[in-house]
């Protein structure tokens, strides 16, 4: 065998340390990030949630805010006094006038007197709101139903202590719809501008029935003295009259014991009964919008 180290069959081996048939390539320089930079996906996906609770946020306060809101709460008055005739005194109490001019439509409104007979209200297209029962779940806000008192309707408001209404109450309420009488004066049936039968949890009393400037408070339902409440009491002080109203009568005085001179009651007098309403509404100009 030959020695000679070209003929050998293995190859010399490379020197150590290099790699044959391969060139050494340059590192890329990598620019440092700042920390915004690299933290940009977690930062933008905090500013989203954020964002969201606080839209989600102004949305419930929305939803579960009242649309109103009350400084006094009314508390029934004394048995009125009998007039010089010796007639009960009419039967109700005079509450302070609000005023009636109208809001948009969703204006949230203070009412100096809860329950409230007069004051701010909407004026949405058709009028008054439908004249119905409404349930204790149903939306019925009093910037509804005052468009209806100012029109002479009558309003029926009930209570739910603690949420929890009495049945019995609940449906000696829709018997008193069913069976409602026209009105008083102008003659308009049942649902034209009245009764609205609606809840109310402001008030001092279960039951309260308010007419224009006008309420009666009750510890229990009695449906006779609201009937004879608006027989007697109704449309006789609304702003917008629906037809011609009856020419009041003086109470005659009784006689005094000491003096042929007498003074006048301080209740109102009782209104004589008019001869028929008007063949077509009289209708009072609506007032301009004014401040909410």
């Amino acid at each position: 065998m030959s020695n000679d180290p070209r003929r050998s069959s293995n190859p010399p081996t490379p020197a150590k340390g290099r790699r044959h048939g391969r060139r050494e390539q340059p590192r890329p320089i990598v620019e440092e990030r700042s920390f915004l930079e690299r933290r940009r996906g977690l930062i933008l996906g905090l500013v989203a949630v954020v964002a969201v609770v606080l839209v989600g946020g102004v949305v419930f306060v929305q939803a579960t805010s009242k649309a109103y809101a009350c400084a006094t709460l009314v508390d029934p008055a004394p048995t009125a006094a009998p007039l010089a005739n010796g007639s009960p005194g009419p039967l109700g109490q005079v509450e302070g006038d609000m005023g009636r001019n109208h809001i948009a439509t969703g204006q949230s409104q203070r009412y100096t007197y809860c329950p409230p007979a007069s004051g701010n209200h909407y004026n949405e297209p058709g009028g008054p709101i439908v004249p119905r029962y409404y349930a204790p779940d149903d939306a019925a806000v009093p910037q509804g139903w005052i468009h209806n008192l100012e029109h002479g309707g009558l309003v029926v408001l009930y209570s739910c202590p603690k949420g929890a209404c009495d049945d019995a109450t609940q449906a000696a309420l829709q018997a008193l719809y069913q069976t409602f009488p026209e009105s008083p004066v102008c003659k308009l049936p049942k649902g034209t501008l009245s009764p609205v039968i609606a809840r109310f949890d402001e008030m001092t009393a279960p039951i309260a029935v308010v007419l224009w400037g006008r309420i009666l408070l009750q510890e229990k339902l009695d449906t006779a003295q609201i009937l004879e409440f608006y027989r007697t009491q109704g449309e006789l002080k609304n702003p917008e009259q629906q037809c011609a109203r009856p020419t009041p009568v003086p109470e005659t005085p009784a006689a005094s014991p000491t003096s042929s001179s007498s003074s006048s009651s301080s209740s109102p007098p009782a209104a004589s009964p008019s001869s028929g309403p008007s063949v077509s509404p009289v209708v009072t100009p609506e007032p301009s919008p004014g401040p909410s």
